[in-house]
């Protein structure tokens, strides 16, 4: 019995990053979630690296030259972007709420995507 419900879990779980068959809605959920749960992540690791920054000037140096790395800028445009989407669906979802633009929801969800892909390529190439 509780092999089944332990696999049941796992099914259900596995038909949530299913691909197939979402509306753009769905999408938009998934998205901001994940970009939340990014952001929130961001947040801590800020805060501890912060925190190792009040060590001393030694500290402070070795933080410069470890945030010059391939691996951080790459991760510092995925909090860029993270952050942009996830801000302009608020906006998104705050129209939508008010009733503005509720029967272009699919549209203005192209438009946020876009608009992040847009400002992904612009401080991309300032970035590098």
């Amino acid at each position: 019995m509780l092999h089944t419900a332990r696999s049941s879990r796992i099914w259900r779980l596995a038909r949530w990053f299913d691909p197939r068959g979402r509306r753009p809605g769905s999408w938009a959920f998934i998205l901001n979630r994940v970009s939340g749960l990014g952001l929130s992540l961001y947040l801590f690791m800020h805060l501890a690296v912060l925190g190792l920054l009040a060590q001393g000037p030694e500290a402070y140096d070795r933080f410069i030259a470890l945030a010059k790395s391939p691996l951080l800028v790459a991760g510092e445009l995925l909090v860029v972007v993270g952050g942009l989407y996830h801000g302009l669906n608020g906006l998104r979802v705050a129209a939508t709420s008010l009733g503005i633009g509720v029967p272009y929801q699919a549209l203005l969800f192209a438009g946020v995507v876009l608009a992040t892909l847009l400002g992904a390529v612009v401080f991309a190439a300032r970035m590098f």
